[in-house]
C-alpha cells in the first residue's frame, strides 16, 4: 500500500514548530547568557592588560627615590609578610644605591594603623635613616600611591622613581604609573617564603579582577593631578 503522503498543511504547521521551541529561551536565561559572555569579555580584557602593561618607560638604573606601595598592616599595627618583602626589597635597592631616600605610601586602609608608617617603622629597623625616609600617610589605593608619591617628588624637583611592590599587583601599578610625568620602573618584591599554587591563583585572580575595575571604573573617576 503506497506511503501516504503529508498534507500541505501538517508540512506547514510542521515547519513552524521549530521557531516555537527557539522561542522558549526566556528573557532571564538571554540576560544571563549575556551577562556570562561580558564577564568572561572583561576578565580577558583585563588578564591582556597586565601581560601588555609596561614594566618601565625608561633605561636608568640610578633614580631619585624608591618608591613602596603600601599593603595593610596586622590588626596589631605590626608589619605583614607583604609589607617585610617590600621594605626589605628597597632597603636592598637603597643599599646598593639605586636611590638615596625611600617614599613609603599608604594609609589607614582596613584598620587604625597607617600602613606607610608601619613600612618607615621597619625600613628604620633595617638601618634606613630616618633622613632618607618619606612617609606618604593618605593613599587610599594604588592610584592615590602614584599620585600622592608624584606630588612629593615635584615638591622636591625629584623626577624618576624604582616603583617596589608584589610581583602580582606591578602590572596594576604599570597601567598607572604610565600615565604620570615621571621616569619610572617596576621592580617586584620577592615573597619572604614561598607562595601555594593555590594562593597564587586566587592573588592572579584578585588582581584581575582590579585591573578590570581600574580600566572600567577607577581610570575615569579617580583622576589625581600630581
Amino acid at each position: 500500500m503506497p506511503r501516504k503522503l503529508p498534507s500541505k498543511q501538517s508540512r506547514r504547521s510542521g515547519s513552524r514548530s521549530a521557531p516555537a521551541r527557539r522561542k522558549r529561551i526566556g528573557w532571564r536565561k538571554r540576560l544571563a547568557i549575556s551577562a556570562a559572555v561580558l564577564a568572561a569579555a572583561l576578565l580577558a580584557w583585563g588578564a591582556i592588560a597586565r601581560q601588555l602593561a609596561p614594566a618601565s618607560n625608561t633605561s636608568l638604573t640610578r633614580f631619585d627615590a624608591i618608591v613602596v606601595l603600601g599593603t595593610p598592616a596586622d590588626s596589631d599595627g605590626n608589619p605583614t609578610p607583604s609589607q617585610l618583602a617590600s621594605v626589605a626589597e628597597a632597603v636592598h635597592e637603597y643599599q646598593r644605591g639605586v636611590a638615596p631616600r625611600l617614599i613609603l605610601s599608604g594609609a589607614a586602609v582596613q584598620n587604625q594603623f597607617v600602613e606607610a608608617r608601619v613600612m618607615a617603622r621597619a625600613a628604620e629597623a633595617q638601618g634606613i635613616p630616618s633622613s632618607a625616609i618619606f612617609v606618604e600617610p593618605q593613599a587610599m589605593d594604588t592610584i592615590h600611591n602614584a599620585c600622592y608619591s608624584a606630588r612629593i617628588m615635584k615638591a622636591h624637583g625629584w623626577r624618576s622613581a624604582e616603583v617596589i611592590s608584589s610581583d602580582a599587583h606591578l602590572p596594576r601599578a604599570g597601567l598607572i604609573f604610565s600615565r604620570l610625568p615621571l621616569e619610572w620602573r617596576a621592580h617586584p618584591a620577592s615573597p619572604l617564603s614561598p607562595e601555594s599554587a593555590a594562593t597564587a591563583s586566587v592573588i592572579e585572580i584578585v588582581e584581575t579582577l582590579k585591573t578590570v575595575r581600574y580600566l572600567v571604573w577607577t581610570r575615569q573617576t579617580e583622576r589625581c593631578e600630581p
